[in-house]
This record gives C-alpha cells, sequence and structure tokens, in this order.
C-alpha cells in the first residue's frame, strides 16, 4: 500500500510541476490584458476574491463590491495557488507585495484602478513597559522620518527590492542594557519579513534591529501567522506586533504606534500571456529554489527534528501523565476520579489548536515558555487523555478472575497489576496506543501558530520564498510519511515484546514465593506473636 502511495504521489509530482513551469510572462502595466478580461472593481461584485486574514483590506471597498465572496488566507502567497487553480478570481495585496510576487510568477497582473491606501503601524505589547516602549518607537519613528532614513530604509527594501541580493544592513551587535525585546512578525511576505539564509530578513526586520540598536534592546524575532500577531502583543506575548493595518476599531482596542510606511492596495488577477520555458528545465529550477538556494533542505532538516522532539516528548510526558493519573484512580479514590474526569472533559472537549493558543497566550503566558514547551505540554495532556481512557479500557477487559487468582498464588496487589493485569491490558490497547501516536505526529502541524518552526511552518517559510507550493507541499508530506513509518516499526516492536505469549515462565514467577517459603514466613509470624505475648 505504502509503496503504491509513493507511486502516486511522485507522478502527482511530474504532471502538477507542468502547471508551474509554464508561466505567463506579461508586464506589470496596468493596461496588461487578464485572463478573464476584468478591468474595474465592480466587475469582481458577486465573485470569489481573496484577501489576507486580518488586514482589512476588503474594507476599503466592501461598499463598492457588495456581493462579492471574501475567501480569507493565512500566507498572502496562497492565493497565488488559489488565482491559478480558479478557486478566486482575484485578490487583494499591498502593490510592493504584488512586485515581489511578480518577480517569480510575470504571469500575475494587477488592475490599473486602486484599492485604495494603507497606513501601517506597530503594535506595542500589553505589560509593564508599555508606555516607555510606545514612547521609544515613536520617538524612533519621528527622528528617522526626518532625516529621511526610513526612506531610504523603504527605498532599498520595498521599491529596489531584490530577492537575491538585498541583505541585511544593520549591525548585529546590541548592547542588550535595557534586556530584551520581543517581536512578532510574520516571517512569510517579501519584502518586510521572510526568512534568508537561517535567519529573518526584511524591511521591518532591519528596521526594529535598528530601533533596538539604538535604544539598548536585542531582539528576538518570532514568525508568527498575521492574524496571531496582534492578539499576541495584547496578551504582553510580544512587546512588537509589525505591519498593523491602522483603522478605528484597532486603535480603540490596542496601542499602536505613529504610522511607519503608507501603501497602495491593488487587485491581482492571472493574465494571458505565455513563456517558452522548458518542462524539465522548469522542474529543475523548482527544485533548485525549494531545497538547494540558500541551502534550504538545511531549514527541512530543523523542522523535521523540530516536529519529531515535539512529538517524541509529548509521548513519553504524556505516557506517564496518563498511567499515573489511571494508577491514582484505580481502587476508586472519588476525588482523584472526579479531577480526572474534568480534566479529561477540558482537554478533549476543546480543539488542538485552541488549546496550544489558549496555553501559549493566556495560561503559560506569564512563565514565557517558549513555543517549543507549550506545544510539549499541549501535547502531553492531550496524549495523557488517550493514555488514561486506554489503560481504563484495556484493563476493565482483562477479567477480575485473572486479578483474584493472582492474589491467590501470592502476588502482591501491585505485582499482580504489572505482572499479570496490564501486560494482557496492553494487548488490547497497544494498537490503538500506535494510532494514538501517529495521529499525535500528524497534529503537531499546528504548532507554527504559536511561533514554533516545525516542519509544517518551514515548508510555508519555503513556499513564501520561492512562491510555488508543490515541491515544499509534496516534500513535507513524504517526510512525515518516513516518519509515521519509523514510529508505527518502534510500535510493533514495542507490542511483541510485551506479550505475555512471549514471556518465560520463570520471568511470569519472579517475585512469587514458594509453598516452603510462605510456610517459613507463617512459622515466622507465629514465633514473634509469641515472643510479644
Amino acid at each position: 500500500m505504502k509503496k503504491v502511495l509513493v507511486i502516486l504521489l511522485a507522478l502527482v509530482m511530474v504532471l502538477s510541476a507542468a502547471s508551474f513551469v509554464f508561466a505567463d510572462d506579461a508586464p506589470t502595466t496596468a493596461t496588461a490584458k487578464t485572463k478573464l478580461g476584468y478591468t474595474s472593481i465592480e466587475d469582481l461584485d458577486g465573485l470569489y476574491v481573496g484577501v489576507q486574514t486580518s488586514v482589512l483590506y476588503e474594507d476599503l471597498i466592501k461598499d463598492r463590491i457588495p456581493k462579492t465572496q471574501w475567501q480569507y488566507f493565512t500566507m498572502p502567497n496562497d492565493m497565488i495557488l488559489a488565482l491559478e487553480s480558479n478557486k478566486i478570481s482575484a485578490y487583494l495585496i499591498e502593490e510592493v507585495g504584488f512586485i515581489a510576487q511578480f518577480d517569480k510568477h510575470p504571469e500575475l497582473v494587477r488592475m490599473e484602478e486602486l484599492a485604495g491606501v494603507c497606513e501601517y503601524a506597530i503594535v506595542v505589547g500589553n505589560n509593564d513597559r508599555q508606555e516607555r516602549l510606545l514612547s521609544e518607537i515613536n520617538e524612533y519613528i519621528a527622528k528617522r522620518n526626518a532625516d529621511g532614513t526610513l526612506d531610504e530604509l523603504y527605498d532599498y527594501w520595498v521599491l529596489n527590492f531584490d530577492a537575491d541580493t538585498s541583505v541585511i544592513r544593520s549591525t548585529s551587535e546590541y548592547s542588550g542594557e535595557n534586556g530584551e525585546v520581543n517581536i512578532a512578525i510574520e516571517g512569510g511576505y517579501e519584502p518586510f519579513s521572510f526568512e534568508s539564509n537561517g535567519s529573518f530578513s526584511g524591511f521591518d526586520v532591519e528596521f526594529m534591529q535598528n530601533f533596538c540598536a539604538e535604544y539598548g534592546y536585542t531582539p528576538v524575532f518570532h514568525s508568527v501567522p498575521f492574524e496571531s500577531i496582534a492578539p499576541g502583543a495584547e496578551t504582553g506575548k510580544y512587546d512588537f506586533g509589525m505591519n498593523i493595518v491602522v483603522s478605528d476599531e484597532r486603535e480603540e482596542t490596542a496601542l499602536l504606534s505613529d504610522p511607519y510606511y503608507y501603501c497602495n492596495i491593488v487587485f491581482v488577477l492571472e493574465g494571458e500571456a505565455q513563456t517558452d520555458v522548458g518542462f524539465f528545465e522548469g522542474i529543475a529550477e523548482s527544485i533548485n529554489r525549494t531545497f538547494v538556494k540558500e541551502g534550504r533542505w538545511k531549514q527541512f532538516v530543523s523542522g523535521t527534528l523540530v516536529s519529531l522532539e515535539i512529538t517524541l516528548l509529548s509521548i513519553v510526558f504524556g505516557t506517564l501523565l496518563g498511567f499515573i493519573a489511571y494508577m491514582a484512580c484505580r481502587r476508586g479514590n472519588k476525588i482523584a476520579n472526579k479531577i480526572v474526569e474534568i480534566i479529561t472533559w477540558v482537554i478533549d472537549g476543546m480543539p488542538t489548536v485552541l488549546l496550544l493558543m489558549i496555553l501559549y497566550y493566556v495560561v503559560l503566558n506569564a512563565i514565557k515558555m517558549s513555543g517549543i514547551a507549550v506545544s510539549v505540554v499541549g501535547f502531553s495532556l492531550l496524549f495523557a487523555c488517550g493514555m488514561y481512557d486506554m489503560l481504563n479500557v484495556g484493563c476493565k477487559a482483562v477479567g477480575k478472575g485473572q486479578y483474584e487468582a493472582s492474589r491467590a498464588m501470592g502476588y502482591s496487589d501491585k505485582q499482580a497489576f504489572f505482572k499479570i493485569i496490564l501486560p494482557q491490558a496492553a494487548r488490547h490497547f497497544i494498537p490503538i496506543y500506535g494510532n494514538e501516536v501517529i495521529t499525535l505526529l500528524k497534529e503537531t502541524a499546528i504548532v507554527g501558530y504559536i511561533a514554533v518552526l516545525d516542519l509544517t511552518k518551514i515548508s510555508d517559510l519555503v513556499r513564501a520564498r520561492t512562491y510555488e507550493a508543490f515541491f515544499p507541499l509534496i516534500a513535507t508530506a513524504i517526510i512525515y510519511y518516513v516518519l509515521e513509518a519509523i514510529l508505527t516499526f518502534v510500535i510493533g516492536r514495542v507490542e511483541l515484546g510485551i506479550d505475555p505469549v512471549r514471556r518465560k515462565k520463570a520471568k511470569i514467577l519472579e517475585g512469587i514465593k514458594t509453598d516452603e517459603e510462605i510456610i517459613l514466613d507463617q512459622v515466622a509470624e507465629e514465633q514473634e506473636e509469641e515472643n510479644n505475648d
């Protein structure tokens, strides 16, 4: 079955790659012809139109196209694939974002008419130094506006951006006399914040590095989904959140800095022109961009190790926690059973991503735990709930007579459980345990929501750089298949190792007293009673 899946994946890779290599080659001028002939904003009324979650660009023209059905995307470059696969007819994006996209996708065309102009600010985190940081960042913006530094920064990163040559020019040396500042960036949106050669780069990154160098801070950047930047700052998880579109509602609920740049918002559509790039040449170039350029294969390795680390630690801690909970409840302790029942109900009753975000932004926020640590806590709790249920069901499947017989043979309560009951129960729940392990591995794909650079998040960042979805996604899927196969093999070996049928009789009887030892113990007890009398 797995061989068939691999063959099918390979066929899909070859066939789907063709849609990426035969790209169109159209000018960026407003008069470029679109594939579907749309030329005005009103032409889009009633159609499916894409926009990135939480950017609020749609508010600029909702009154002009009231029947439009808005489709929301986490990553701006995912809208390209949706456009080319006819999921949407157009999408809204910053003009500078379109310029960066056009470099990799010349088939894209922008509409001549602007959707509007937005101003962008920095949201300041809700913590004990909020007022100080707001004053400093506003002071910095005012000074750098006055001396032209912000204009120069904007020209370099935005107007003249080159993904291959644009690099951070600010100092990497910080005094750190005022401590660290945690900065939330999107991390996957050229030219503002993106991953390059193993570190973050872009307009927002250099802007904040310069600020930190001048004001005595050490910057710590966190790649966060755009929709989580402002909420993360509001809970105090981050000191700054970058690239926030200013609106009246946001100014009422969040503490925003003065605007630090402005940008046109445009509609992007699919053009008509074709290119003469060869099929195999296109595949080779796509593979080079996805894995070879800037050593991006190392990012996939790093992300894989993070996903594996979270999975393995969660399995270990979750198994131990679930086992401890079961042992506490095994003899019918009402208090322990009620506590476990409530905890299990709360954890199992909410989506996993919601549990992680509550732990990260609310429950464990004050402890300042890393995203990886919070992920391990969250998934350990989830796995523990499953482990408790598995033990409960598995042990009940073993007849009471097994326990009574083992006690009659001289086993203690613990010996009876560990030597007789648990091994037989394991035969019932180990297959389910293996499925839970695989499910846990796949569920770790959501940890990017709490700023963890796992395998899936790395795939997102690479897609954001290459403007291609196919090879990063397929590579990620194959890696998950490999990890799944390894874990399945290990669980299979464990299942064989604990099978009672395979255990030696001497091992089972280890620790049990012989009839002679029992008689000697009774005689010793009687002798001790006589001496006491």
